[in-house]
């Protein structure tokens, strides 16, 4: 059943996903499905066993292992698959490995997202660009208003650096190539925090390393305890992203950039979600690891004012939602192999609707 929502924009629309073998862009190419639209996806092979893409099987995508750093490669996908929606979030997403792999990461973020511009360049059916990015791409300053969209880009490692650098290659593609009277094409970037949900085993992520030691029986060591992060289920930010879309498609004045972000109440630290994922899952221990680790900033909050005012988009499910959701999501794999992900996505869009969002009606 064809879910008719976003104004029914993506039924039957060409929609490339590059990241699609990801955590969130798996999620993001489901919720494609289910809206109707013929989807194809960009990536590298799924780097965890599992992974989500493979645990969904999912019917009716085109799969495409391409590597963003091959320009030729990635020139025959768009040529190929004549889209008329791209969301791009293929990318090196994960801040150790960047100070382990600081060139490989920057290559594929940057020099790929470069890659991907200029195959859109040559693709006339692309009609818009979402990159999504990251609440890291703002320069270390914290305070209690949290980031807006216009404050001074960063970046104190490798991944974060890399991604400002990508916010400002999108900006400077828009307006030297997509900013003509007659031109079809606009992109925005969208900035989302910490992401939570089923179906997650990256390396050095905290739920995938929370989950891993509750399974195993283990304590799990946890470093930057106190740091502030704002955690939010991963349907939150794709609803983001899906309702961006829709607004960009037909006005684009909305080709700019956009925080998304779970607000004050979901904004915890550390060891707070790691004690209220605890609730949910009573085998899991947890201690601080003492150890020295590679710079993280100490507190990360996004102010996503603006999506609420021009998207008429905000969050759907609380940290506690979103907390027993993924509990939920992980408990009932690892017992059972059940995939939750559909009955998830469901479940959000029915309190959407519940909440009378836009969107969802």
């Amino acid at each position: 059943m064809v879910l008719r929502l976003f104004g029914g924009i993506y039924a039957d629309r060409r929609v490339l996903v590059t990241g699609h073998t990801g955590f969130k862009g798996s999620w993001l190419t489901l919720w494609l499905r289910e809206l109707g639209a013929q989807v194809a996806g960009l990536a590298l092979a799924p780097d965890t066993r599992p992974s989500h893409w493979s645990v969904l099987h999912l019917d009716g995508v085109t799969d495409h292992r391409v590597d963003l750093r091959d320009t030729q490669a990635v020139l025959k996908v768009l040529d190929t698959q004549r889209p008329e929606i791209v969301f791009h979030l293929g990318a090196q997403s994960l801040v150790r490995r960047s100070y382990r792999e600081p060139t490989a990461t920057f290559a594929t973020n940057v020099m790929g997202l470069v890659n991907l511009l200029e195959a859109v360049r040559a693709c006339s059916s692309v009609r818009m660009l979402i990159n999504a990015t990251t609440d890291k791409v703002y320069a270390d300053c914290i305070s209690p208003r949290g980031y807006h969209e216009t404050d001074p880009l960063g970046g104190h490692d490798p991944y974060s650096s890399s991604k400002a650098c990508a916010e400002l290659v999108s900006d400077c593609y828009r307006k030297s190539f997509f900013n003509a009277p007659d031109s079809n094409m606009h992109i925005a970037t969208a900035r989302a925090g910490n992401v939570i949900g089923g179906g997650d085993w990256a390396e050095d992520r905290l739920v995938p390393d929370l989950v891993r030691a509750a399974i195993s029986g283990q304590v799990l060591k946890v470093r930057n305890p106190d740091a502030i992060r704002p955690w939010q289920h991963v349907l939150e930010p794709l609803s983001g992203y899906l309702r961006l879309g829709q607004c960009l498609w037909s006005d684009a004045s909305f080709a700019n950039a956009w925080n998304f972000g779970p607000g004050v109440t979901s904004e915890i630290s550390v060891r707070s979600l790691a004690e209220q994922l605890g609730t949910h899952w009573n085998a899991l221990r947890i201690e601080t690891d003492e150890t020295s680790h590679p710079h993280e900033a100490a507190s990360l909050r996004l102010n996503a004012d603006k999506a609420a005012a021009q998207l008429a988009w905000r969050p759907v499910w609380n940290i506690g939602t979103a907390l027993a959701r993924t509990a939920s999501w992980y408990r009932d794999f690892h017992e059972s192999g059940q995939i939750g992900s559909a009955g998830d996505l469901i479940a959000y869009v029915a309190d959407a609707r519940r909440l009378n969002l836009e969107w969802a009606a």
